[in-house]
């Protein structure tokens, strides 16, 4: 048995969980989300709590059981919070500004780098050197931060390059002269 699974998702007030039709659909203050449910996992909602539990004790209902229970506490956040990325620019003359809906990086290449904000994102530029990237979906704020940190990643000798605020660039010794 998951140790996951077994812990109810308490949902928070301003929030309605519905089940129907092998979906879990969710409304909240940021919005509507909706998680197809696997077939071998038995969702309900009951006094303010979504329960899951397997529907059976064949190994894909219990592997199923923990990661459906956490996809749905995802959802649950994600409709009543929303999720945030911060992204930090380390270079000289390295920055970022918001065109619209669109991130337009110049970091040390011969062209700006546009990236569109997929549908549910949300991208803020409170410096030049900062990237707030947030939304509903988890996974897609996820992504879209993996995305935008991809397109120049930090290097390992001077740690220039795009990075997660608070993450570890390691760092390697340069030429070492005789």
């Amino acid at each position: 048995m998951s140790k996951v699974g077994k812990v109810p998702v308490v949902i928070p007030k301003g929030v309605t969980v519905t089940v129907a039709n092998g979906a879990l659909k969710a409304k909240g203050p940021k919005g509507e989300d909706s998680l197809p449910l696997h077939p071998s996992v038995n969702v309900s909602v009951e006094d303010n709590q979504i329960v899951v539990a397997p529907g059976s004790q064949d190994k894909l209902a219990r592997a199923m059981f923990g990661t459906t229970r956490a996809l749905i506490a995802n959802v649950v956040t994600g409709v009543s919070e929303g999720y945030q990325k911060r992204l930090e620019i380390v270079g000289v003359g390295y920055r970022a500004q918001l065109q619209g809906n669109k991130l337009v990086l110049s970091i040390g290449f011969c062209h700006t780098v546009d990236i569109e904000a997929p549908k549910g994102i949300e991208f803020k530029v409170p410096d030049p050197t900062h990237i707030e990237v947030s939304g509903m979906s988890k996974q897609l704020v996820g992504q879209t931060a993996a995305v935008i940190r991809a397109v120049r990643k930090p290097e390992p000798y001077k740690g220039k390059g795009i990075r997660y605020v608070g993450e570890q660039v390691r760092r390697k010794a340069g030429k070492s002269g005789k």
